[in-house]
This record gives C-alpha cells, structure tokens and sequence, in this order.
C-alpha cells in the first residue's frame, strides 16, 4: 500500500517539510521565489480577520487582501456559519439532474443588485473562466459572423489561453498560442479605441467586432478609465451592436467604494460584466458573468443551445451558498463604504509619505482600498542581487524596480509584521490592499511601518534583501 499523507500529517509539517514535497512534487522555482522573503519560510497556524497568525505565536497584518480575495478578511464569522450549516445539514452539492436553489437565489440576488437588464447569471469557478465565457457568449451572439475582440495594451483577464489572449501584461511572456482575432487599443484613449474599432470596419461601414473586453479599473496597474472614455466606448458599442464587457474580477464587491467600479459612473451600464476573488467570501472557488437578457436569451436561451456553454462544478452547492452569504455581507456591511473611508485614510497617508520621501517614492495613486505606491529606481542593479537572478530576470528592464519594491515588502515583512504585494504589469507598484474589515488602526499601522521602511533609503532597503536572499 503506498504511504499517503493524512491531513493531521500535513497540518504538522514543518517549513522545511514543506518546502522539500514543494521541491520534490510541486515547483522548485516557487520555493525559490517564495522561499527567499522571511513569509516564505513561515508556517501559518490559523488567520482571522485582517490578521495571519503563524505557528511560532507571530501575527502578521495582511495587507495583501488575498489579492482581491479577501474583501471579507480571513474566515468572516458569517462566512463560516453559512459553511457550517451547509455540512451540518448535508446538503447535496451538485447534481446534473436538479435545478440548484442556491443557484436560483444567487442568480436573483445578482439582478437586484446590478442595474437596468443585467439579470443572467453563470457561475463558474474562476476569473479567467468567467471572462473566457463571457466571451464565447459574445460570440455566439453574433452567430459566429463577426471574428474580433478588443481588449486594452494594459489588461489582465487571466492565465488560460483564451483570457490570456485578452492579457497584455508581461507578466505573461512566454508566447502561448492565442485566440484568433485578438486586438488592443491604449487603455483610456479614445482616438486608439476609434482606431482600433476602424480596423476592423469593412468599407461598407460593417464591423467585425464581436466584443470589447475592458477593464474600468486595472487592478494590476492601479488606473482607471475616464468617465468620457467609458461612456464613449458605450455608445460606440451601442451603435455597432458590439458586446461590451466589463472585468470587475478584482474591483466587485466594493473594493473600490462602489459595489462594482462601473458603478461610479450612473447610467453606464456594460453588455456583461465579470466577477470572481471576492465573490466567494474569502472561502469559496466561484466566479460569474451576468449578462444583459437580450445578449443572453438570443445566445443560448433555446433547447439546442441551452448546454452549449457549461462546466462541470457549475452550480456546486456550498460555493454559490457560500456566494449568497459573502455578497449578503458585503451589502449588509457596506463594503462599499468601508472602501471609500479606508481609501480617504491610505490616500492622505500614502501622499504624506511621498512628501517626506520625494527621492524613493515616484508616484502613489489608487481608489478606495486598492492603492500603489511607485518607488523611483536606483541606476544599478546590485551585482550579489544580478548574480542570484536567473539571466531573463537579471536582463529584465524592471528588474530593479521589482528588487527594490521586494526590498520594501522584505523589509515591511521582517521588521514590522506587514504583509504586501507587488503587482508587475507595465509599472511595478507596491501594493496597498487591505481587507474591508480592516480598522482604521490597522491601516496606521501599514503606514506608520512604511513611512519607518523607506526612511531607511535605496541602499539600505537593498543590502537587506542581499543578507536574507544570501541566508536563505
């Protein structure tokens, strides 16, 4: 009989277990990225709230927000209840021959919620997945007579081939083979977008734009898309019968101060809009694309059609349970307005830091409880550092952009038990993503803790990350 783990078993490992069935059965490379900051060699006992508690009685503040998952913190109390109740009760959890009641009511929970006609619901179980749908819905909208999408030269829609065709971030940069009809415009341009749109119009005046992908928000460059931009990309769209989508994965669910960004916005109203990360209460593995109903009933909305677009976990009875309750609670708790009064107090406080610190940070901007902070670079890369690096990274143009902000976030980690982030699309940005449970104390704490970081200067920041890469 072959000798198998139980989860006793796994919930005892030590980091250095850990990291040895990493190595041997997962990702060598991952425990060497992660493996070279201090949280990479930490074992977490148990999290709550806005707090990472780790085996050796350390806690650390995660101001990570899961990156986009966690807007109702670790383990939400109502999360865990609704959870509870589903086991207790052994409900069924998915079934091809039962309709889902807890699809049922997610589905008219969505539409109560988001305006005008978006009233059709899918959910999968991730970003990429509700965007790839979103899309074969457009598609098949048009029959299959039109062969382009447009997505922007910034967007992030996911890693698997269909949503990574509509991704223009170097973070993915290896050439994987891409969708047909694939083309970008400059985010927040509209003499690009008009370009783009000319194109692919014929000399009759007919497009061949199936859809427009568009993120209002990018949550990997921290931009947003001008009112006039987005209400233009509208009407244009209107007016050509294209679909347009809007990709709220990151930005649902109040991150921004409004349920949804688009929401900033009254009276603009997208074709179909995504969701996923913060849509499973921090818990659950479930996304969706809602849709307009005439998109949606001209689609798939006949006999011979109505299978034609389906997963396998679709409809899996405690995510979309769990999905009822996170977005109850994300309506009941004002995630929204916890955004906007979070983000009044990161932005004063970010700004502030900028002022005192003018030769380290170039640039901070955000939205609601989602901002960067854009560190000015130093003109070399330090050798130990290049040396460490494999040779693509060490030749990578941000490369020292991206060791500087790992600095920050090492130093951020080590010295002060905050957790964050970089995200890495056309600009490297350290990320501020606190929870929406997150105390007003609790974002002093992140600021307090970086204004005392970047006090240190450049050269500091960067003999630190040698000593803990050279003693990892």
């Amino acid at each position: 009989m072959p000798e198998l783990l139980t989860v006793d078993q796994a919930e005892a490992m030590t980091a250095e277990q850990v990291h040895d069935l990493y190595r041997r059965y997962v990702s060598r490379s991952q425990v060497s990225l992660i493996g070279s900051f201090g949280f990479g060699r930490d074992v977490v006992d148990h999290a709550e709230g806005a707090w990472i508690h780790l085996r050796d009685g350390r806690r650390v503040l995660d101001f990570t927000g899961g990156v986009g998952v966690l807007n109702h913190g670790h383990n939400h109390p109502r999360i865990l209840a609704a959870r509870r109740r589903f086991l207790d009760a052994q409900r069924m959890e998915v079934h091809k021959n039962y309709l889902s009641p807890y699809v049922a009511a997610l589905g008219h929970n969505l539409a109560q919620l988001l305006p005008e006609d978006l009233n059709i619901s899918y959910f999968p179980n991730s970003g990429a997945e509700a965007v790839e749908g979103a899309v074969k819905l457009a598609y098949k909208y048009h029959r299959g007579r039109r062969g382009t999408v447009l997505h922007s030269d910034i967007a992030f829609h996911g890693k698997l081939l269909g949503a990574g065709s509509l991704t223009a971030s170097p973070e993915v940069h290896f050439p994987y083979p891409q969708i047909p009809g694939t083309d970008a415009f400059t985010y927040d341009d509209l003499d690009s977008f008009l370009l783009a749109l000319e194109r692919h119009t014929s000399s009759a005046g007919e497009s061949d734009v199936y859809a427009v992908v568009l993120e209002p928000f990018s949550a990997s460059s921290l931009r947003e898309c001008s009112p006039g931009f987005l209400r233009a990309v509208r009407r244009l769209c209107t007016e050509r019968d294209i679909v347009l989508v809007f990709d709220e994965v990151y930005t649902g669910w109040g991150k921004t101060g409004e349920l949804f960004h688009f929401l900033h916005h009254p009276g603009l109203v997208p074709d179909i809009v995504t969701t996923s990360k913060s849509f499973g209460g921090g818990k659950a593995s479930i996304s969706g694309y809602i849709a307009r109903e005439r998109i949606f009933r001209s689609a798939y909305d006949n006999l011979a059609d109505a299978t034609l677009h389906s997963t396998t976990y679709y409809g899996f009875g405690e995510e979309t349970a769990t999905a009822l309750e996170a977005v109850a609670v994300a309506v009941d708790e004002d995630f929204p307005g916890r955004a906007r009064k979070l983000g009044e107090r990161l932005g004063d406080g970010l700004a502030g830091i900028a002022a005192r610190h003018p030769r380290l940070v170039r640039e901070v901007r955000g939205r609601g409880a989602l901002h960067g902070v854009f560190l000015t670079p130093g003109p070399q890369l330090p050798e130990i550092l290049r040396t460490k690096l494999p040779t693509a990274a060490a030749k990578d143009p941000q490369a020292m952009s991206k060791v500087l902000t790992a600095a920050v976030i090492a130093a951020l980690y080590r010295d002060h038990g905050v957790l964050t982030f970089f995200g890495s699309n056309r600009s490297i940005a350290l990320i501020a993503s606190p929870p929406l449970v997150a105390e007003p104390d609790e974002v002093d704490l992140f600021l307090t803790a970086l204004d005392e970081v970047l006090s240190r200067g450049a050269t500091r920041l960067l003999a630190g990350l040698v000593k803990e890469k050279v003693s990892a």
